[in-house]
């Protein structure tokens, strides 16, 4: 497999774990939920800001390398149900020994002018390359928080996975959210809207559409941006005096 790096702040990593929940929205407020067989656009996006993140950027996803066999494992779990304070035994289908290869890059969030002091590509791609290697700077979560995962450098195409030479398509599934920070037109604007798109796999990859191609849309909530106060929640170059 070739590799080639089509953006100069793009980073290439490793994705494992022992489970990960991947969660079908069909499933969600059911009690039994069931694991997307692959992982989303969103659960990967959570995952890169979990190894560095800032309001002046976005992380665009770009593609995923499915590594290991599909797996799923259920597993039984208390919790309590959504009608009382009454609790139950539910089964999740989690999937089971995952390993993904994962290449993003990041984009300055046009929605945010009052950050643009921030926009120093190259400091931020330092930071997120050193984040990278010490294993993010948040705990990295497969999908749910009771599914630890792991990051690590690695060059995108390179070892052999288990899908190298299949093509498959998913279906219908979620991509993301938009949240109203990173809107990108009047439809999105102001609101926390859900984005769906039909998932197909060729040789073991999954390339992402943008959230702006994503024509399947759902407006969950009307929602406001959130106010970032240069000094008071938020700072900018003086929080990393050493990134050089």
């Amino acid at each position: 497999m070739v590799r080639y790096l089509k953006y100069k702040n793009q980073i290439e990593f490793r994705l494992w774990g022992k489970y990960a929940l991947f969660t079908d929205p069909l499933t969600k407020t059911g009690g039994e939920k069931y694991s997307y067989p692959v992982p989303t656009y969103q659960a990967l996006k959570g995952i890169v800001e979990s190894i560095y993140w800032k309001p002046t950027l976005t992380w665009i996803i770009d593609e995923v390398r499915i590594m290991k066999q599909i797996r799923t494992q259920k597993h039984g779990i208390r919790t309590l149900k959504y009608q009382n304070d009454e609790s139950d035994l539910f089964n999740y289908s989690y999937l089971s020994d995952v390993e993904y290869q994962v290449r993003a890059h990041f984009e300055w969030n046009e929605n945010r002018p009052d950050l643009a002091n921030d926009r120093n590509e190259h400091k931020h791609y330092l930071i997120a390359k050193r984040m990278l290697e010490r294993g993010g700077r948040r705990d990295i979560f497969l999908g749910t928080r009771e599914c630890q995962g792991y990051v690590e450098p690695c060059n995108f195409g390179e070892g052999k996975g288990d899908y190298d030479d299949v093509t498959m398509s998913f279906g219908l599934m979620f991509h993301g959210f938009t949240y109203p920070d990173e809107a990108y037109n009047d439809e999105t604007r102001n609101s926390l809207t859900a984005r769906f798109w039909h998932v197909i796999m060729q040789n073991g990859v999954i390339k992402f559409i943008r959230p702006e191609e994503c024509t399947i849309l759902r407006k969950i909530d009307s929602m406001e941006p959130k106010d970032f106060v240069w000094g008071k929640n938020f700072i900018g170059l003086e929080e990393f005096e050493d990134w050089r």
